[in-house]
């Protein structure tokens, strides 16, 4: 069996008109394995890149990839051959996370009544429980159209609340969007990655939305629909929220939301450069300003290439 890989992939990637079960499981670990983190089989059938394949195949292929020295076990988790230290690794990262859970739905939940807030949704690290120590909590923010800096404002106070309680944790609104802009402009394997390991904590159905209309994920991981795990229990919608909404949707306060929206392109426009992965609109906030996309696209390239099945 045979998977067309997507013309939008970069090089080497964009080398292979068609590669096999193999292949891919190798790719897989190979981007997992630039963050030190191993994968169950189950992680690998999910996140398989340009794939698609049940994870009874894979279970199977494994054994084989064993054989030929080109994966690596240990228990349940698997890597590429002179990785296996990672297999502690990610034991460590998950304890460091599971403490760091407790912090990241406090403050989801609080981020969740916000006013003009539509979805909240985990991401990064976390939501892979693969967090070092000082970690930020990431969050990606759906809020009502007309209100996005506003809301990135009111973000920003309860990071200064969480700051004064001392638990260290920082709160980072690092991609807010509105209704109007649910579809990403950006469409490659790293945002799919994003994506699709992205945990939303409120606004389930606008998710589900969101998820089909960037159904250009599945060119990249065919297997990744759904989120990934869910939190045990949702947050609801504040029942006064309609009335605070009501009260703020002034003209005084739409003035406001101009001038922040204003101040703030101006000021992080000052902050990029022709590598930054910046997008700045009234219905879009993505402050990724160190090219870690960039970054990880490079790495990835690098690392399959090491592994010499690249043409």
């Amino acid at each position: 069996m045979v998977s067309q890989l997507p013309k939008t992939f970069r090089p080497p990637l964009s080398e292979f008109t068609e590669y096999n079960l193999g292949t891919a499981i190798l790719y897989t670990l190979a981007y997992s394995d630039l963050f030190d983190y191993p994968l169950t089989a189950k992680e690998i059938q999910r996140y398989l890149i340009g794939f698609r394949a049940d994870i009874k195949q894979v279970r199977i292929m494994l054994p084989y990839l064993q054989e030929g020295a080109l994966v690596a076990r240990g228990k349940e988790y698997f890597a590429l051959p002179g990785r296996e230290n990672t297999f502690v690794l990610r034991q460590m990262r998950s304890d460091l996370s599971t403490v760091l859970w407790h912090d990241a739905v406090r403050y989801g939940r609080w981020i969740s009544k916000l006013p003009f807030v539509r979805m909240v949704a985990a991401t990064g690290a976390l939501v892979s429980n693969n967090v070092e120590a000082g970690a930020d909590l990431d969050y990606f923010i759906i809020a009502e159209p007309g209100w996005l800096w506003t809301t990135r404002a009111m973000i920003l106070a309860l990071d200064r609340v969480a700051a004064r309680s001392g638990t260290g944790a920082r709160i980072c609104p690092n991609y807010i969007i509105t209704t109007n802009s649910l579809v990403l402009p950006e469409a490659d394997l790293f945002t799919a990655q994003e994506m699709t390991r992205m945990v939303p904590m409120s606004g389930f159905g606008l998710y589900h939305k969101f998820r089909r209309e960037n159904s250009w994920t599945d060119d990249f991981l065919p297997n990744a629909q759904g989120y990934p795990w869910q939190l045990a229990n949702g947050f609801s919608i504040g029942k006064n929220r309609s009335t605070v909404e009501r009260i703020m949707d002034n003209p005084v306060a739409r003035q406001l939301e101009q001038w922040e929206m204003q101040r703030k392109i101006r000021k992080f426009s000052g902050m990029t450069s022709e590598n930054n992965e910046t997008r700045f609109s009234a219905d879009l906030c993505k402050g990724h300003f160190d090219g870690h996309k960039a970054q990880t696209l490079q790495a990835f390239e690098d690392r399959i290439r090491g592994l010499g099945i690249c043409k």
